[in-house]
């Protein structure tokens, strides 16, 4: 009896399948990494279950790569290795709201919307937007972050408990659902961030805060990205409570305009965001308006309101869809690197230097308020000219960072995309790192091929 039968014996045939379109859907991110299919796809519905098919594998040494959306983009859900394609969709409830505690208990196959759509009802928001609708389990296990952290944190400040189920099929719990602990070793820290390489998480206790009594975004274009990187350090040195801050270069505006066929002026701009009260946030605005007027802001527009405000930010995430959608054939390479804040007016414009000397056609955006900046690149796989170019600039970018005390991955995680630059960027503690691997997964089985090659 093949390993496969084995596995219907354990979920039964309805939740176990080879057939190809799967196979293939569960081949791939949104990456440009290069495909492989698992041999089987299995669709758990209980920790439970999870244990067994660990337990399963981990005797027969079969590879078990954890899935949610397929949204990541550094290869993080292909498994390169075959196996088992372990797809959480079916773990998609929401178990418990807490309101009075702010905590909420969810599966991990809960999409970020539909977190956010049960949690309104009690008046509350989950604040971690990467802005896919990302399930909470490969949020939790990229440290996934996004536009809102200037404000609210990445993933890993708003998980407070996991649990967790290991290799050998134990099945663990790693914190509380206390704001604070001094009890042992930080394993909720430890786990996310881990890319499903030490375990996979069934179960996720989560921080959410009160939906804000007023909103307002605005948006401030620039004559130069410098200009408009000086106003966010500025606007953050003065204490402005801003809950994003993004930067968009002219390029990227110009993608935006074609694609949602909008008229924004083509220049490097800020999209920036605003909670708290109707008073409070009268004064910020107004205080954000006079820094960005000192660094030669030529507009600065705000909106009250909500469909204005989601036209605003609907611009901004669509950012790398536009550039798929208007580059056919072609696949996208997004760098994700993160300095400290000092540096970033430079870094921004060392990398604009670097895709002008590249000849490649590259934009600029990110989360600024935190120091992460993103180039998306559109290019042609079967052109190996154009790969290479890519790929030096991806280097070029990621080296200049860690010269400056930066990270080679900012939210988007190591995956099998910045796997090379782990030595350089953690030296002697990545050998720790791997010792944690060793324990926990010690016939490697979890993910393998995956952070540390």
């Amino acid at each position: 009896m093949s390993y496969i039968e084995e596995l219907v014996g354990l979920l039964g045939s309805e939740r176990v399948t080879t057939n190809p379109t799967v196979l293939e859907h569960h081949s791939h991110d949104e990456s440009y990494h290069t495909p492989h299919l698992p041999e089987v796809v299995v669709f758990p519905q209980t920790a439970e279950e999870v244990s067994k098919i660990m337990k399963f594998a981990n005797e027969k040494r079969i590879a078990v790569t954890p899935f949610g959306m397929g949204s990541s983009l550094e290869g993080h859900v292909i498994p390169y290795k075959g196996g088992i394609s372990m797809d959480f969709s079916l773990m998609n409830q929401v178990l418990e709201v807490r309101p009075q505690d702010f905590l909420v208990r969810v599966q991990p196959g809960v999409t970020r919307m539909q977190l956010n759509k049960e949690l309104k009802k009690h008046g509350l928001f989950f604040s971690v937007d990467p802005g896919a609708d990302a399930t909470v389990g490969g949020m939790a296990a990229t440290n996934a972050s996004g536009t809102t952290s200037v404000r609210y944190g990445v993933m890993r400040d708003n998980v407070r408990d996991l649990e967790v189920v290991l290799a050998d099929g134990r099945i663990i719990r790693t914190g509380s659902m206390t704001a604070k602990s001094s009890s042992g070793y930080h394993l909720t820290g430890l786990f996310v961030g881990s890319e499903g390489t030490l375990g996979a998480f069934t179960e996720l206790t989560l921080r959410v805060y009160g939906i804000p009594e007023a909103t307002m975004a605005a948006r401030a274009s620039f004559p130069t990205v410098q200009d408009a990187v000086n106003t966010v350090v500025d606007i953050l040195s003065a204490g402005i409570p801003v809950a994003r801050i993004e930067l968009v270069d002219e390029r990227s505006i110009r993608q935006v305009n074609l694609f949602k066929e909008t008229d924004y002026p083509e220049s490097p701009t800020l999209f920036i965001e605003f909670h708290g009260s109707e008073q409070s946030l009268q004064h910020d605005i107004e205080f954000a308006q006079g820094i960005a007027g000192e660094h030669g802001c030529t507009q600065f527009l705000f909106e009250t309101d909500s469909k204005a405000r989601a036209q605003l930010w609907d611009a901004r995430h669509n950012m790398a869809y536009a550039f798929v959608h208007k580059s056919p054939g072609k696949k996208m390479m997004v760098t994700d690197v993160c300095v400290p804040f000092s540096e970033l007016a430079d870094a921004i414009v060392n990398a604009r230097e670097a895709i002008d000397r590249s000849g490649l056609d590259g934009a600029i955006l990110g989360h600024v308020g935190d120091g992460n900046y993103h180039v998306i690149l559109m290019i042609d796989l079967n052109d190996k000219d154009e790969v290479a170019r890519a790929d030096k600039l991806n280097a070029h970018l990621v080296e200049y960072a860690l010269q400056r005390g930066g990270t080679c991955t900012g939210e988007h995680g190591v995956g099998i995309g910045k796997m090379k630059y782990q030595r350089k960027e953690h030296g002697a503690a990545l050998d720790v790192m791997q010792s944690f691997k060793q324990v926990l997964d010690p016939n490697g089985i979890l993910n393998p091929g995956k952070i540390f090659g």
